[in-house]
């Protein structure tokens, strides 16, 4: 079964999350995959950026509940997109939640259409977002975060683009983009890669000092007992015991 399908244009890279019956959800089988194409990409000089886009109606709902990755190993992905020596720009079209927003905040570039929606719902099952705050945290608005993060609350395109989850938002994604990838197609590929670096430095700042810390957490969490329930009373579509 394959998870990411691929398409190339222009020097221009599509790499879709393919696994619209599981929301695109992040599990083991599916980082592994886009693990590799990216690397495949980070190698061919004739990909002059990356577009990772998606599949049905969900950028990702977040970690695959029944088989979610090692937290070393989305941390892996996470810091590899960043890493990439080609732009990485997100296009969404539909929802993302939790672990899909650590993708989004990764990537150089997100645009989204207007009808994409948004939450950090980790507190919501009884963890938190500790993984994905490595390049979220760097990358987002600190007031607006403690909102969405203490309270799972859903937000739209508009404000994720104003508190700096993404660059652009529009009703057609693709109009957004025309430019963007226009640019990109201009630009010179090493001074692209140098100047990634430049704009990423702080963001592999977080990831060099907290990655540690935060995958440890991340496994505490999904192996309490809160988490257990939580997740059961997701998967049984039913409200958990804390809730009011």
């Amino acid at each position: 079964m394959t998870f990411i399908s691929r398409t190339r244009t222009r020097g221009i890279e599509t790499l879709a999350l393919d696994s619209p019956d599981t929301r695109n959800a992040l599990s083991a089988a599916l980082v592994g995959e886009l693990a590799d194409a990216l690397a495949d990409c980070g190698k061919d000089t004739d990909v002059r950026a990356v577009v990772l886009t998606h599949t049905g109606n969900t950028f990702s709902a977040g970690a695959d509940l029944r088989d979610p990755p090692h937290p070393d190993t989305l941390v892996a992905l996470l810091r590899q997109i960043v890493e990439l020596p080609k732009p990485v720009v997100a296009r969404v079209t539909g929802h993302v939640r939790a672990g899909g927003l650590g993708l989004l905040a990764c990537c150089d570039i997100g645009a989204a259409s207007s009808a994409s929606s948004f939450a950090l719902t980790e507190v919501r099952i009884g963890v938190a977002p500790a993984v994905i705050s490595l390049p979220v945290i760097p990358r987002a608005d600190p007031r607006a975060l403690a909102r969405y993060y203490l309270t799972g609350e859903r937000f739209d395109a508009a404000e994720a683009a104003r508190i700096g989850l993404l660059t652009a938002a529009g009703e057609d994604v693709d109009a957004v983009l025309e430019p963007i990838l226009d640019g990109l197609r201009r630009s010179e590929p090493r001074a692209l890669a140098e100047t990634k670096r430049l704009l990423t430095a702080r963001v592999l700042e977080a990831f060099d000092r907290d990655a540690g810390r935060l995958t440890a957490l991340s496994a505490r969490l999904f192996a309490s007992a809160p988490a257990r329930e939580g997740m059961t009373a997701f998967l049984e579509r039913r409200d958990p015991p804390w809730v009011l």
